[in-house]
């Protein structure tokens, strides 16, 4: 039976404020990318959502970002080194801390927005990443895009890795992703995106935005738990892939 993890971005509520349905979301995806503070998250919403995802058996993933509440994390910035890495550490140690007291453990790390991006390709930026998840634990798995400088250097220093595809979004023919400045960048038909999923998994390929076919390999598939139709793209995935006999699964260890 084929096995394929199904993550999301959670816990991204801010004081009065909520993001998306993390309760509903906990009950179809198998990872969950937790924010930690920087880009979204108080430390209220990630001890709630933490304590959800570890009644549930849901692995918990450290969702790092740039210091950027403002910018919801997905402006680009060129953060020293001497800052980069101790803000990593202090992320992933904030959410540790926040999982621990309500009886889960961080398994994993994924970079969020600017930053996951910009470790797709800047080899420094990519290596204080690196070097900061090692430091904290170097048991914990990166979770990042297949082909990457991140994972190559994780590679490279030891750490266990494991790719990622996005669901609702949009590929180049390189196999990056479309920016979310263009047309066409994030998918909205769940049916369409469901189908698109399963042959990524029974078949390793991916349809780009120019309709060419490329070759993607994935351990998980991330479904962004911030659009208005999160829960109904993510069962509708869930189910789909169910259907056809694949098994959902974390791919880092609870």
């Amino acid at each position: 039976m084929t096995a394929i993890d199904l993550n999301s971005d959670i816990g991204e509520g801010f004081g009065r404020w909520t993001l998306g349905d993390d309760a509903a979301m906990l009950r179809i995806v198998s990872s969950a990318n937790i924010a930690c503070g920087f880009h979204a998250g108080d430390p209220r919403a990630i001890r709630s959502t933490a304590a959800i995802a570890a009644e549930r058996g849901v692995a918990i993933g450290a969702h790092v970002g740039y210091r950027d509440l403002a910018g919801f994390g997905r402006r680009d910035l060129d953060v020293a080194s001497d800052d980069l890495v101790p803000d990593v550490i202090y992320q992933i140690g904030a959410l540790q801390a926040l999982a621990a007291s309500v009886g889960g453990r961080v398994s994993y790390v994924k970079p969020h927005g600017a930053l996951y991006n910009r470790i797709a390709h800047d080899e420094r930026q990519a290596a204080d990443v690196v070097r900061a998840v090692r430091e904290v634990d170097p048991t914990l798995t990166l979770l990042g895009l297949p082909g990457s400088v991140v994972l190559r250097l994780a590679e490279e220093a030891g750490l266990p890795t494991a790719r990622e595809a996005f669901a609702d979004r949009a590929y180049t023919p390189e196999g990056r992703l479309v920016s979310r400045r263009e047309s066409g960048s994030v998918l909205h038909d769940a049916d369409t995106v469901a189908e698109r999923m399963l042959r990524l998994v029974e078949t390793g390929e991916l349809v780009a935005v120019d309709g060419s076919v490329i070759r993607f390999e994935a351990d998980s598939i991330c479904v962004h738990g911030d659009s208005p139709s999160a829960e109904a793209m993510a069962l509708a995935v869930r189910e789909r892939l169910v259907a056809a006999g694949v098994q959902l699964a974390p791919f880092a260890a609870r």
